[in-house]
């Protein structure tokens, strides 16, 4: 052994970065809508906006599912940190809509509340790569935890403008300012990348690679994520809380404190999520967490009542992102170690693609005589896509499914 220092556990700067950039995506969201509208800009161009920030990531996470085959992932994570660093500053710098399109289209802004972005995949293999595999499914999901807690604090820091106008700054400068706030937390993001190591001794040995092997699984995962993002399009959610205000006359402030507890049940979720697949498996927990919560939102649909339509909702929100931490530590483990960058890049661009379809027929169902048309269709094409699930994987186990 070398009397030089050992490499440092990627593990918590992986977590820590989580946590940065949650954070600024949390408040990003929200402001930039509000932002764009402060400048001049209509509802068709933000959804320009919106549209070319998720094309712009479906086609960045693909990209990285083949560079990951020739790049070490602490370089690649470093690039994706200079990105959110280079669009907090330019994009409160230009003012033109198709300038701000580009910006959105290469950059890193989230336009939705789900995690996108091609750090995703990278943070996910290199989670995988550092963790033992029945450690596995829980260090995913204290890492969606994390990322779930930054965002609504995030969320919650998305007042500040309010608070710097107080204290005289004009409303689009104080809103440019979180955007520079946000090129901070890049920034931060991009030093704790820096102190992991350039590689781990697994990559040593097993240089990463594109889909081998583990292609037929992973096209046929993806097929089936697609399905659930689509699904899951139908109520995101800016369009349940359009559903609430039309079916019910739900007052905004009302709203604030259901999405508050929504998103809070679903944040905590993620642990329970890990305790239940030690008992009955991965793909077990994903489907029958999923499938109850599918029957809540087409129960809800037809509740009578706000507060019965509440708890069904919030019922659901309990349940329903219980596959996250457990459909990524299925893929990792399904798939060989080399093959896991390019894997979770390719199960992450038709889930953002798929997502970024339904929204525009749900608004549609939202405008006709029964509006709860789109928590019905989401419900019941989760619960077809939970079955497909079951069906096709039940017998492909991960390797501490097997041991046990």
């Amino acid at each position: 052994m070398s009397g030089g220092k050992a490499p440092r556990n990627p593990i918590p700067l992986i977590y820590a970065a989580r946590a940065a950039r949650g954070f600024g995506d949390g408040f990003a969201v929200i402001l930039l809508p509000v932002y764009l509208t402060a400048i001049g800009y209509g509802p068709v161009q933000i959804g320009i906006v919106a549209t070319a920030a998720l094309l712009g990531s479906a086609a960045m996470t693909l990209g990285v599912g083949v560079l990951a085959a020739r790049r070490h992932l602490r370089d690649l994570m470093l690039a994706g940190a200079g990105l959110m660093v280079a669009t907090g500053l330019l994009l409160p710098a230009f003012e033109p809509i198709a300038v701000i399109a580009i910006i959105a289209f290469i950059g890193t802004v989230n336009p939705s509340s789900g995690d996108i972005g091609y750090l995703i995949p990278l943070e996910h293999a290199a989670l995988a790569q550092g963790v033992a595999a029945e450690r596995r499914t829980s260090t995913f999901a204290r890492y969606s935890l994390i990322g779930a807690l930054a965002s609504a604090a995030g969320a919650l820091a998305a007042a500040a403008p309010q608070l710097l106008q107080a204290r005289g700054f004009d409303s689009v400068g104080a809103l440019r300012l979180m955007f520079f706030v946000y090129a901070g937390l890049g920034a931060v993001s991009a030093l704790l990348y820096a102190q992991m190591p350039a590689r781990s001794a697994e990559a040593e040995q097993q240089p990463p690679a594109a889909l081998g092997p583990s292609r037929g699984i992973v096209v046929k995962l993806a097929a089936l994520f697609s399905i659930d993002a689509f699904a899951g399009g139908f109520v995101v959610q800016s369009l349940l809380a359009l559903w609430l205000f039309e079916r019910f006359e739900l007052s905004l402030a009302q709203a604030s404190v259901f999405f508050f507890w929504s998103n809070l049940f679903s944040a905590f979720s993620y642990p329970v999520a890990a305790w239940i697949a030690r008992r009955i498996g991965l793909i077990n927990t994903m489907v029958f967490t999923h499938i109850p919560s599918s029957l809540c939102l087409i129960a809800a649909a037809f509740a009578p009542n706000l507060a019965t339509a509440m708890i069904l909702l919030l019922v659901r929100s309990a349940l329903s992102q219980m596959d996250v931490p457990t459909r990524t530590s299925y893929v990792m483990a399904v798939v060989t170690p080399e093959e896991r960058a390019a894997a979770a890049s390719f199960t992450a661009v038709p889930r953002t693609l798929a997502s970024s379809i339904s929204p525009a027929f749900a608004g549609a169902l939202l405008a006709s005589s029964f509006a709860g048309w789109p928590l019905i269709l989401c419900g019941a094409l989760k619960i077809t896509y939970d079955l497909a699930l079951l069906f096709s994987f039940r017998h492909i186990k991960p390797p501490e499914e097997v041991i046990a």
